[in-house]
């Protein structure tokens, strides 16, 4: 091959310099390389540590840039990085190549072929390599050494320009970064998307996608393990508020002589303490969104202090004279009915108006139909990943047996169950690549089951409301498996198949308490 022209080249740094992102920036360059020199296959990879990650390919199938390639596992990258100028293999080089089942334009092992790496410098550090891939043998033996490191030089300077951004990315995010320790795990794990296609879930997504767009206050309730969190995710990212800040608050956590300074900060010496000066979590979402997670268990004296701030939007730190103006939406969760709790007074009712402009049910599991196959297939294809296993599969019994089933703990009983499964499975299968779960590891008929504990006391007709027979059939059932579980609240909890923490509180509320062994009421 002759040598590449200048004024290609040329043309490739200036269309660099109009790429308005570090991706555009990726996917031009790639373009023009392709253009200056023939190839099937050119992939960028950035070195972090002792590894390389694909930042942009052509040539390369779709899976390619979700792969990490360590160093010591491909030993022709690592002779690439190793090198200070660009590296041609032999075309019959003993070392694998990392590539092999990638590349589009063959399928299978690569044959004999040419292959090249040009590793990338900045300030005299590597900072990433570019690859170049051909099925036709010495085809880039020919390329001037020279016009082989002006392309080397521009992608380095792309590439290091796209670092750069992401530095000053990085310590933006860490001038936030109160903001980042806030922002809740259930928000932020992996699995970010309502998964279903039954009616009950087209259903909430459409009202999802209708109140997302407004400020509206959102109330949204079920019980444990629906995935009223995932609920609130997407509102805020389907919001005009979504690039700003989402900030978590556990209101049943939320100690009652800290609240106000919890909600709207502090000056240093506020009270005993209080060493700097602190903001809340109203002045921390200003602009975004305010998650209230567990509303019903606020404190009734909280609820009024909480009132006042959303009513007139200001708010005044705890040790200041002066208030403030935040612009704040407010999205609430909660497993109470809050209707009862206001009924009861035990909830303000113009706080529960205030918080409900726009009241959202999350479905049950067991309403939810095929649902929990599609659920199914989200979380094994994560334990498989977890547990280092190629693929996890659900037998037809098992299948049929998931949809039978009643879900009482929702989408998280789902997902421990397959959890267990996958573990139990994965060790009773020898030496299989793929592991099947079968009805007998999903247990969800044993001796724990809530079926098996003594019968609860089924309230006399003569109570007066629904209410109070409600609580008491509850009292009874708790009490049942405490006993059962002789006085373990986490073993009762797991019987219950609810929370522990969810069932010390109702237990709480209903007036069960334990007592060195004893159970006792008040």
């Amino acid at each position: 091959m002759s040598d590449i022209n200048a004024t290609l080249l040329l043309e490739v740094a200036l269309d660099l310099a109009n790429s308005l992102t570090s991706q555009h920036r990726f996917d031009r360059l790639l373009s023009s390389v392709r253009k200056a020199i023939t190839c099937d296959a050119v992939v960028i990879l950035s070195l972090q540590g002792e590894t390389l990650k694909p930042l942009a390919a052509q040539g390369l199938a779709p899976d390619a840039l979700g792969r990490r390639f360590a160093l010591k596992e491909h030993p022709r990258l690592a002779a690439i990085c190793q090198s200070t100028v660009p590296l041609r293999f032999s075309e019959d080089s003993a070392l694998p190549d990392p590539y092999d089942g990638l590349l589009l334009a063959k399928s299978g092992h690569l044959p004999v072929h040419a292959c090249m790496g040009l590793p990338l410098y900045s300030d005299q550090s590597l900072i990433g390599v570019l690859t170049l891939d051909s099925l036709t043998p010495n085809i880039f033996s020919t390329i001037p050494e020279r016009s082989l490191q002006l392309i080397s030089a521009l992608a380095a300077a792309t590439l290091k320009t796209a670092l750069q951004l992401k530095n000053l990315e990085h310590h933006a995010r860490q001038r936030q970064h109160v903001l980042q320790e806030l922002t809740h795990q259930a928000l932020t794990r992996d699995g970010g998307e309502l998964i279903g296609q039954s009616q009950v879930m087209q259903t909430l997504k459409n009202e999802i996608q209708l109140v997302a767009g407004s400020d509206y206050s959102v109330l949204i309730e079920g019980p444990t393990g629906v995935g009223k969190e995932l609920v609130v995710r997407t509102i805020h990212q389907q919001s005009t508020r979504h690039t700003q800040p989402l900030v978590y608050i556990n209101c049943a956590s939320l100690p009652e002589t800290l609240a106000e300074s919890e909600l709207f900060g502090h000056s240093r010496g506020a009270f005993t303490g209080a060493e700097r000066d602190r903001p809340g979590k109203f002045q921390l979402a200003d602009g975004g969104t305010l998650f209230l997670d567990e509303v019903g268990e606020l404190p009734f004296s909280v609820q009024s202090t909480l009132l006042r701030a959303l009513q007139s939007g200001e708010i005044q730190p705890v040790g200041r004279d002066h208030v403030s103006s935040v612009d704040v939406r407010i999205i609430a969760a909660t497993n109470r009915d809050l209707t009862a709790e206001v009924a009861a007074g035990r909830f303000r009712a113009d706080l529960y108006h205030r918080l409900a402009v726009y009241p959202i049910q999350v479905p049950l599991l067991k309403d939810r139909g095929s649902d929990v196959l599609l659920l199914a297939g989200f979380f094994l294809e994560r334990t498989s990943r977890k547990l280092r296993l190629r693929q996890l599969t659900l037998s037809q019994n098992a299948q049929a047996h998931l949809l039978q089933y009643n879900w009482p703990g929702n989408v998280r009983e789902l997902e421990h169950v397959l959890s267990r499964a996958a573990l139990k499975a994965s060790q009773t299968t020898a030496h299989s690549d793929i592991i099947t779960i079968d009805v007998a590891h999903l247990e969800l008929q044993t001796s724990g089951d809530v079926s098996s504990l003594p019968a609860a006391k089924i309230p006399s007709a003569k109570i007066e409301s629904l209410k109070t027979a409600t609580e008491d059939f509850q009292r009874q059932l708790i009490l049942s498996a405490l006993q059962v579980s002789q006085d373990s609240w986490t073993v009762a909890a797991r019987l219950l198949q609810v929370d522990r923490a969810n069932l010390a509180r109702q237990a709480k509320r209903l007036g069960i308490r334990l007592e060195k062994s004893a159970r006792t009421e008040y």
